[in-house]
């Protein structure tokens, strides 16, 4: 054991030191960092989880690349059919980190019962949808069976169920206009088997999943015909890559678009997030520096006298240094502890009790989701610890300019 951190532990288990006059000084120092990390923890798990959370409601609804046909189509509905006989289909086998692809239709109409209607966008699907995401949105009742060749069942928001009075087992019909307005409308009867809560207002007040075979029939297609491809890539990270590779995969006489191009302003707007937590984890580590540099220079101006017997007895200034330096660390480590403690418990409780909820018409989630990885955490202890020491260097160098006559005399 070196002497300097000897002579650290020594202060720091020593009885003057916890009732000296810098002890105050001291534990607002490590409350500083606490606080600061609690926070910084809290900033990054929020912010990282809006983000996944809020990409993956728009990836459960589209997919990470849709493939259409080329048309000037801008609403959500399926005009010109794609065939399903596509080299791509039912396996993009040509391309790696394709992790699935299916093929679905879009109708818009309308739902009337006896009191309401409601406009909405059936979605058709068929047996190759991947119900993964809605598995997690699912509320009350079940998912729908396509199995079949005939289905009549559909999976309905809570959002559009609770403006329409619709419960589990509940039938209605709903309206499909045809391309002559004086020709009577489709009318297709449903039945309600589940009720499904994306969080995602914007989609929940828009679709409801069923049966591809219906659009179909309605848009006199042939079973071989569909509105578009959704495709699934295994890391949201290569999504520009992969959606160039998609598109040079494709036919010519289709388009290909990434969830980051169909809904930039939502993307754009979860990026701001990293700004933010960069700001304030920069805010953090500066107010907790900038604290424990008051407390280690009253630390220094406290132990005058003993910095200068140490110089007398042979201490250069740089062992002296290191001795202060030491018992920084102690410091910053003991409010990382606590700050970690704290932090953890309020994203946990956050995470299985949802404390804190959101407006989703703001946030597009009811409550503030939180991503809680080992990593991001271990950089943000390490980085804090390394920064504030750093910033301790210079205040540590007042050590130098102590003289050994004058710090033994002073009183």
């Amino acid at each position: 054991m070196n002497y300097e951190y000897f002579l650290s532990k020594r202060i720091i288990g020593g009885k003057a030191y916890k009732s000296s006059v810098s002890a105050p000084i001291i534990k607002i120092g490590v409350a500083a960092i606490a606080i600061g990390m609690v926070v910084m923890m809290i900033a990054i798990a929020t912010g990282i989880g809006l983000q996944e959370k809020i990409r993956d409601k728009v990836v459960a609804f589209n997919g990470h690349i849709t493939i259409t046909n080329y048309d000037s189509n801008e609403s959500q509905e399926s005009i010109i059919p794609i065939s399903k006989s596509q080299k791509f289909y039912p396996e993009f086998k040509s391309l790696e980190g394709i992790k699935h692809i299916q093929a679905v239709a879009t109708k818009f109409g309308v739902i009337r019962t006896e009191k309401d209607f409601e406009g909405a966008v059936l979605k058709g699907v068929g047996k190759d949808y991947n119900w993964d995401y809605f598995n997690e949105f699912l509320v009350e009742g079940r998912l729908p069976d396509f199995t079949a060749k005939w289905s009549e069942e559909v999976l309905i928001s809570k959002y559009l169920a609770k403006r329409l009075g619709f419960n589990i087992g509940d039938k209605f019909q709903m309206y499909f206009m045809k391309e002559d307005p004086e020709k009577l409308p489709n009318i297709v009867s449903f039945k309600v088997v589940g009720l499904y809560n994306s969080g995602f207002q914007d989609f929940d007040a828009t679709y409801l999943v069923g049966n591809l075979r219906h659009i179909q029939r309605i848009n006199k297609w042939t079973e071989n015909d569909i509105g578009n491809f959704e495709v699934f890539i295994n890391d949201y990270d290569e999504l520009e890559k992969k959606g160039v590779e998609v598109f040079k995969n494709t036919p010519s006489t289709l388009n290909t678009q990434t969830i980051d191009e169909k809904y930039y302003s939502i993307i754009e707007w979860i990026k701001i997030f990293d700004k933010n937590i960069y700001g304030i984890i920069g805010i953090m580590i500066l107010v907790a520096g900038i604290n424990m540099i008051t407390a280690l220079l009253v630390l220094i101006l406290e132990r005058t006298q003993m910095i200068g017997v140490l110089k007398a007895l042979g201490s250069n200034n740089w062992s002296i240094r290191k001795i202060f330096l030491y018992n920084a660390s102690y410091l910053i480590i003991l409010g990382l502890l606590w700050g970690n403690i704290l932090g953890l418990g309020i994203l946990f409780a956050q995470k299985y009790f949802k404390l804190f909820p959101l407006n989703p018409s703001v946030y597009y989630v009811t409550e503030a989701p939180v991503y809680i990885n080992i990593g991001y955490i271990l950089a943000l202890n390490l980085g804090t610890l390394i920064l504030c020491l750093v910033m301790l260097l210079v205040p540590s160098y007042l050590i130098t300019k102590i003289s050994p006559v004058k710090a033994i005399r002073f009183e």
